[in-house]
């Protein structure tokens, strides 16, 4: 077994045990592995050990990087995970198959003119962070209603809790907005807290460090 897919199947087995301990069917945690900044080989590393979905964050660097990748890879699907410009929207809607970062009406607007059918999470400031994207909890429901007029195949919420707190609170509550709204997808939980986040329903988890060799 390679070393990559040694990582793979170690992740995939605590993401296992995360969910028989929340009662869950560990099929319905899908696994991104975050690929932004990680070179080719380390990612054709980790296809070839049957991951198939990988998220970045920058559209310059999938244009650049991934289209020999996909032409070997017909299969894998490509995640947006981070910030998304709106005239970054048109794009971006050519080289992934999901967006994980829909946070304003602006982006809305830019998405709906470029045709962008693909699941789509919105991403909410769970923290009520300055710094961070996201729609405030208080606009929330406002703000699904427009998508959903407008069309947009909306698969869920997503939401990065603040940093050096503890995370679990912030993904119970992601988790009751989506009850709350009728929505089924819950994109939370990275490499330092992702089992707390398939325990509290997360359906999606983007993992990158403890994928991927540590460079430096």
């Amino acid at each position: 077994m390679s070393d990559a897919a040694a990582r793979l199947a170690d992740l995939r087995n605590a993401i296992a045990r995360a969910a028989k301990a929340a009662s869950r069917d560990p099929e319905g945690v899908q696994l991104i592995a975050v690929s932004k900044g990680r070179s080719a080989e380390a990612i054709e590393a980790l296809i070839e050990a049957g991951q198939r979905d990988f998220g970045e964050n920058r559209v310059q660097e999938v244009a650049a990087k991934w289209p020999e990748l996909r032409r070997r890879h017909p299969d894998v699907r490509l995640h947006m995970i981070g910030s998304l410009q709106s005239n970054k929207a048109e794009e971006a809607a050519g080289l992934f198959d999901v967006i994980h970062s829909l946070d304003r009406a602006s982006l809305l607007q830019a998405m709906v003119k470029a045709e962008w059918h693909g699941p789509t999470y919105v991403q909410v400031n769970i923290g009520d962070e300055a710094q961070k994207g996201g729609i405030a909890i208080a606009e929330l429901p406002t703000f699904l209603d427009k998508v959903r007029d407008a069309g947009i195949n909306l698969a869920g919420l997503m939401a990065i809790p603040p940093s050096e707190v503890e995370a679990s609170p912030y993904f119970a509550l992601l988790a009751k907005l989506a009850r709350r709204h009728d929505v089924t997808g819950l994109s939370m939980g990275m490499s330092s807290d992702f089992t707390s986040a398939v325990m509290l329903g997360a359906t999606t988890v983007r993992v990158g460090s403890a994928l991927f060799e540590e460079t430096g």
